[in-house]
Formats: C-alpha cells, sequence, structure tokens
C-alpha cells in the first residue's frame, strides 16, 4: 500500500469505528468531549485528539488507528491496513454530548474558572465536600486558599489541573449527581500542598487526594497530587518532573483494585528511572475517600477508643 493511500486511510477512519466494530462502549459517566473512554470488559481504550489518537490507561499502548488495529489483534501492519480499510464509510456513534448543537462557542478555560464563585463556609460546594466526602473544614481552608478550587453547578465543586508554574489547565468536576472534567481543559495534576515537598502523593482524583491528606493531617513534608480519574501523558511528565527533583519520594497512593496497581507501577518505575525513592499507600476500602468516611464513622460511634 502507497504511502498516500495510508494517510487517506488514516484521514477516513477514526479510532472509534475500529472500537465500536469490535463492540467496546462508551463510558458516559467517564468521558470527556476530549477524551472518550470506551470498555470492553474489564480492558479500556481512551480516545483523544479528535479521534485520531489513543492510549490504555493500564498498559503503556498508545498511537494511531492502525496501531489501535495492532493492539486489537491485527498480526501485521499490512493486517491492520486491511481492519482499517474494511470501516471506510462505517460512521461510529457519536457519544450523547455530541448531538448537541452549541449556539455559542466555548468561552476560555482560564475565564469560564474565573466568573466561578470561589467556595466559602455554607456553600453548596463547601458542603459537598465536607458532608457528602467528609473532608475537614481546614483541609477544604488550604485547597482554597491554594486556588485549587471552585463553585461548580448543581452543587458541584471544581479542583484545578495546572501546570509547575501554577497556570491553570483545566479541572475536575465533581458533585453529587456529576462526575467529569473542563471541557475544553486539559489534564496534568491536581495539586495540594507544598510545591517543593519532597514527598509526593499521587491519588487518581482531587477528593481522594484531598482526603489522604485528611487522613495524614496534611503533613507539611507532602504534596498530595491527582492524576484526574486517568493516566495522561501530560500528567506522566508532570510526575516525572517532580521525581528528578533531589530528594524526592514518590508515594503511589492510587485506588485499591487492578487500575490502581497498575497505575501504582507505573509510578514506581518513574521512581526507578528517576532516582527517586518510592513506597505503596494502599487505602483498605476502595480508595481514601471511603476511608476517611470510615474513620470518620469510627470517631463518631467510639470518639475515646478511636482517640486512643
Amino acid at each position: 500500500m502507497e504511502k498516500s493511500e495510508i494517510e487517506e486511510l488514516r484521514a477516513k477512519v477514526g479510532c472509534a469505528a475500529l472500537l465500536q466494530q469490535g463492540g467496546w462502549k462508551v463510558d458516559l459517566k467517564e468521558s470527556t468531549r476530549r477524551a472518550v473512554k470506551y470498555r470492553r470488559d474489564a480492558q479500556i481504550i481512551i480516545v483523544i485528539h479528535n479521534d485520531r489518537g489513543w492510549f490504555d490507561p493500564l498498559s503503556t499502548a498508545k498511537g494511531d488507528v492502525f496501531d489501535l488495529a495492532g493492539h486489537l489483534g491485527a498480526q501485521s501492519f499490512p493486517q491492520a491496513c486491511e481492519r482499517v480499510a474494511a470501516l471506510v464509510g462505517f460512521v461510529p456513534s457519536p457519544p450523547a454530548w455530541q448531538r448537541e448543537v452549541r449556539s455559542t462557542p466555548v468561552a476560555a478555560v482560564a475565564a469560564r474558572w474565573r466568573r466561578r464563585a470561589i467556595p466559602r463556609l455554607g456553600s453548596e460546594a463547601w458542603r459537598y465536600l465536607t458532608e457528602v466526602r467528609g473532608i475537614p473544614d481546614t483541609i477544604v481552608i488550604a485547597a482554597v486558599g491554594q486556588g485549587a478550587l471552585r463553585e461548580g453547578p448543581r452543587g458541584s465543586m471544581w479542583a484545578a489541573h495546572g501546570n509547575d508554574d501554577g497556570a491553570l489547565l483545566g479541572w475536575e468536576e465533581r458533585g453529587p449527581e456529576w462526575r467529569g472534567f473542563a471541557t475544553g481543559g486539559a489534564k496534568e495534576l491536581f495539586r495540594l500542598g507544598p510545591s517543593a515537598a519532597p514527598r509526593i502523593c499521587i491519588t487518581e482524583a482531587a477528593i481522594d487526594a484531598m482526603s489522604l491528606a485528611a487522613i495524614q493531617v496534611l503533613r507539611p513534608d507532602t504534596l498530595y497530587v491527582s492524576t484526574g480519574g486517568g493516566w495522561s501523558p501530560a500528567s506522566e511528565e508532570a510526575i516525572r518532573r517532580l521525581a528528578s527533583r533531589r530528594n524526592t519520594r514518590l508515594v503511589g497512593a492510587t485506588d485499591n483494585n487492578r487500575q490502581g496497581e497498575i497505575y501504582a507501577e507505573r509510578i514506581r518505575q518513574i521512581a526507578d528511572e528517576t532516582g527517586a525513592s518510592y513506597a505503596r499507600a494502599r487505602p483498605r476500602a476502595g480508595d481514601w475517600n471511603e476511608d476517611l468516611l470510615v474513620l470518620l464513622g469510627r470517631l463518631a460511634q467510639e470518639p475515646l477508643a478511636a482517640a486512643g
């Protein structure tokens, strides 16, 4: 096949077509417009770059539609080309939100963030974090003080993702009935604590980062970060930069499940490659917020025993 024919196929067939033809389904709850999560049994593929790229959050696999065909079973590049060519003209069903027609363009990420109110004692986001999620006021105050939180719509909260210089890139969105990521935003790391701290606790969600900070009473030597429920190339690069600093200790504080173990192993590998030390901190339940709620329940039922 000529190079021009390969490029024509790449332009005509997106990753979603291969996945849907293979029985993969969109996880709407875990998807955003920039990163669409597909599932098949325990497998996960995240489609990015407007359907032209993908990565597997449970491995290091990534690439274009031909790489995806290989990842899904094509034994050679010619066979991958055949599978892609067979889907020319196949139109995958768009995720629900892509069927909506926007009458106005999406505002710049930073401008949208600035328009949202800062959480305050008794506000909807504050109550969600402290009453529903059990995060102490002291932790919420610390996150607000670092400019990391905003009031989202319908009682939700927004938790900022930024780069090493503190520039806003996007935000995690969590609420009683909503979970997502900023439209038009980019994932890197949610950060809570001293930016120069030598100990880096890496979690999968901002709620978990704040929960672990509460359990550890916001250790002054620790930066608590979140990758935002996935493992993007930008998140990995940010972790590598943190790990490359002198005397850094990485803590794989990911969830207590298969995906969490895979993420923790990646963190360990980064530590090995950069010369950082490494430890695994595993929640007893599924994640750190569950652990925090259990701890708070024990304190409420047996305050003297728990204090002892």
